[in-house]
């Protein structure tokens, strides 16, 4: 006769023999294994490892050279993962709802930029229109002209000409412009007077530096009550979590008052045609209190600080886009200066959001960056359901990687000279990008279809007003040997310098007035 204990362990052993023959199966016997790729490096890391590191840019362009624009890779635990660049393959799995970001990955980016990545994931987000962005023109060529003379000082204090990490500088422009753009709060990241900003360091915190990974990492992100011993970042993150959650919350508070006080409404009741507003906080508030808002469609408190922190991490990415297009322009100096002289012409110094697009070499330039230099260089997705992939031989698995920036650096689309910095393409673009699918520009940026970035319109309008203010006051020279300029991040290439990778992510540039002649 059978115990109880003996039952429960034969019940777990087959469990886990189960389990572990679909893992098997899964890894040996994938419908992918007809696929060429790179030789699986390790049994946990798979290529994560790889793709991961400073560097990984250039690897994952040999596989495409090598293997085509569909390669058999392995991602964590030697899961049979498809890393492809064929456009065809990107825009079924973008424009549908069936894939989404990985699980784990989402409960491992929450733990970092705290839970508004679960809610926020996939949501459309109405006050992120262009007629709200033209409302908040000033607010980039507001801080970016503060960059300006926080440089400017810099520079007079060493004599004339500055070696500045300009990362740093467009990090703090960037967060501060998130901070009124977003919720209409002075993060003071650029001038920092007297008593810290508990919001601006906690978001500091949050974006600093990633740490290596790790099977232990990745075990307390998917499941936190294992980290019995949280290393101090772990904690400091954590306690940034909770300040951004509380000062966030007190925010939504204080302006649904400050609204219903505006409006003289005591019962609370809002039409649409009483919405406007700038930042997109109170943007967002105001709609969801319409009394003409179906209930189905309103927001609680949570989600609407979701969207608004989750509008917080683009102020990475968009600081990084801005360096590596000064990085550009320093190894292109005709497009320096012929990008300078377009905005030299222009007759303000304060220019709106519609002067600003009506610049073509300015255009091209930002284009340019974001297809050479694009800032998250691949994505993942996971299918929800099943489903097969229309390729010439359809694959049936469940990760799929997009190589972003393999597409934007094919010859077979963009040319024999796709990896030159050439804003001029961009006159007269080839017909072939028509196949990458986009929410902009005809390239992967900002990703395409339901999950598209939705705030790329803020991060355009911000890269040009940047652009403009500093290529009009500074010239710009690379501060150390091009070919010690690489990249570091996971997903996104933050610009760093080799011989100094204690550093971090960094892109330090000689910096010294332009002086017209």
């Amino acid at each position: 006769m059978f115990s109880i204990s003996s039952l429960l362990a034969c019940v777990l052993g087959a469990l886990g023999l189960g389990l572990s023959w679909r893992y098997v199966g899964r890894v040996f016997f994938t419908p992918l294994r007809t696929l060429r790729g790179p030789r699986n490096p390790n049994l946990f890391y798979g290529h994560a490892r790889q793709v991961c590191r400073p560097g990984h840019t250039t690897i994952t362009s040999k596989w495409m050279q090598e293997y085509g624009n569909k390669v058999l890779t392995r991602w964590l635990f030697s899961t049979p993962c498809l890393w492809t660049a064929d456009p065809q393959v990107i825009r079924h799995v973008l424009q549908s709802y069936n894939y989404v970001k990985p699980w784990e990955m989402r409960i491992s980016a929450a733990r970092v930029v705290g839970d508004s990545v679960l809610v926020a994931e996939g949501l459309c987000n109405p006050a992120f229109g262009q007629a709200q962005i033209r409302e908040l023109a000033h607010i980039f060529v507001q801080k970016s002209v503060e960059l300006r003379d926080v440089w400017t000082d810099e520079i007079a204090a060493q004599g004339g000409r500055a070696r500045i990490n300009i990362l740093e500088g467009l990090k703090k422009m960037t967060l501060d412009v998130i901070g009124l753009a977003g919720f209409d709060y002075h993060l003071e990241a650029l001038n920092s007077r007297g008593k810290p900003n508990e919001l601006n360091e906690a978001f500091s915190q949050i974006f600093s530096s990633t740490p290596p990974l790790s099977i232990y990492r990745i075990v307390v992100s998917i499941a936190p009550f294992l980290d019995f011993f949280p290393d101090e970042r772990a904690r400091k993150v954590q306690e940034a979590n909770v300040a951004m959650r509380r000062i966030g919350l007190q925010l939504i508070h204080d302006k649904k008052a400050a609204i219903l006080r505006e409006l003289g409404n005591k019962d609370g009741s809002i039409d649409k045609k009483d919405l406007p507003g700038r930042d997109l906080l109170t943007l967002l508030i105001k709609a969801n209190m319409a009394t003409d808002l179906p209930e189905n469609q309103r927001l609680s408190d949570e989600e609407v600080l979701a969207r608004v922190f989750f509008l917080v991490a683009g102020h990475e990415t968009t600081s990084t886009a801005a360096a590596w297009c000064l990085f550009a322009l320093t190894q292109n100096p005709d497009v320096q200066r012929k990008l300078r002289e377009e905005l030299l012409a222009v007759p303000t110094e304060f220019p709106t959001m519609d002067e600003l697009a009506a610049l073509p070499y300015l255009d091209w330039v930002v284009r340019e960056t974001l297809r050479l230099h694009a800032p998250v260089t691949w994505t993942l997705r996971s299918a929800g359901v099943d489903d097969v992939i229309p390729v010439s031989e359809p694959y049936v698995d469940r990760y799929v990687i997009m190589s972003i920036l393999s597409v934007h650096h094919s010859k077979a689309i963009w040319g024999e000279d796709a990896l030159e910095f050439k804003p001029e393409r961009w006159e007269h673009p080839p017909e072939t990008i028509s196949e990458i699918p986009s929410v902009w520009g005809h390239m992967l940026t900002f990703s395409a279809g339901p999950h598209a970035c939705i705030g790329y319109r803020l991060s355009l309008a911000e890269l040009r007003a940047l652009m403009f203010i500093l290529v009009r006051a500074f010239e710009f020279e690379l501060a150390v040997k091009p070919d010690d300029v690489t990249a570091v991040g996971m997903f996104t290439q933050r610009p760093a310098v080799r011989s100094e990778a204690a550093k971090g992510a960094q892109m330090p540039l000689i910096i010294r007035p332009y002086v017209r002649t």
